[in-house]
């Protein structure tokens, strides 16, 4: 991620501001990003590869390069647990889940208020998934 990624906050204050919307357009604040070239560039910023991915998240390898190719998008649980395989903080989770097309966790639903705070602690997968079942919360990797 080489280039620097200006807040949603900030960009809604520019295009508010702007006189004429083909001006914030052309500004180059508007990107098309796609869900791979997000985790890419995620994995690199990380430092990962994406067997350490694979390792860190809990799904299935064949599920992991599917959604790296662009083959598939994750559900939204595979998109939390593939946002702790990258070793993700609380803006890049949310992020990967805006890109993947799924709700992004919301602090007022018990469940995602636990993920939130698990994130924020820096816990892993497996950690979060014990705090879930702790709290009597459905785990993010089901064991059937």
């Amino acid at each position: 991620m080489n280039r620097v990624e200006h807040l949603t906050e900030e960009l809604l204050e520019r295009l508010l501001e702007s006189s004429d919307i083909s001006d914030y357009l052309d500004s180059q604040a508007v990107v098309e990003r796609e869900l791979p070239d997000y985790l890419f560039a995620l994995m690199k910023a990380h430092n990962l590869k994406r067997a350490d991915v694979v390792r860190g998240s809990g799904v299935n390898a064949t599920v992991v390069y599917d959604i790296f190719a662009g083959k598939s998008k994750p559900g939204r649980d595979h998109a939390i647990m593939i946002a702790f395989g990258l070793e993700c903080d609380l803006r890049e989770t949310q992020r990967l889940l805006r890109l993947a097309g799924v709700a992004e966790l919301w602090c007022k639903q018990r469940r995602d208020a636990i993920i939130i705070w698990c994130i924020n602690k820096a816990f892993d997968r497996l950690a979060t998934d014990n705090e879930l079942c702790r709290m009597g919360e459905r785990p993010l990797l089901q064991t059937n």
